[in-house]
């Protein structure tokens, strides 16, 4: 049985409905306001996750496609055609793979790290007004 059919088969409660409602109303929230600072910095919500994404890596700043396009929940196809629409903004760019030559790593630009670490700011702040604290690393 896949884990969609099995899941389904659990029974929720009255306070299940309620605690994933509030989850939903809370996400939609973040979500519409996230939309709402990725626009008034000039770029759309895709174009925020996808620079999001790009430095996400505990040990580099930079990703690849197929990386991104597992982040983003997303087709390679999709995330290129993204990729190439920031890269056209100057937010990223483009570099042959240090480790492999086959693989393209995508590198905030300047502008897109900067654009980046404002917006990141605003959403951090958003995140902890809903009472989820950022945890310090390594503890």
């Amino acid at each position: 049985m896949s884990p969609i059919h099995h899941n389904a088969m659990v029974k929720a409660t009255k306070a299940d409905l309620q605690e994933l409602s509030e989850f939903r109303y809370r996400l939609r929230r973040f979500l519409r306001i996230s939309e709402e600072l990725a626009h008034a910095e000039g770029v759309t919500p895709l174009q925020y996750t996808l620079m999001l994404h790009t430095c996400a890596f505990p040990d580099r700043d930079w990703a690849i496609v197929g990386e991104l396009a597992d982040r983003l929940q997303a087709s390679s196809h999709g995330t290129v055609a993204l990729i190439s629409r920031c890269e056209a903004a100057g937010l990223v760019t483009r570099v042959p793979g240090t480790h492999d030559r086959r693989q393209v790593e995508v590198h905030l630009t300047p502008s897109g790290e900067h654009r980046l670490l404002r917006l990141a700011a605003l959403h951090k702040a958003e995140v902890q007004s809903f009472g989820w604290p950022f945890r310090k690393r390594g503890k």
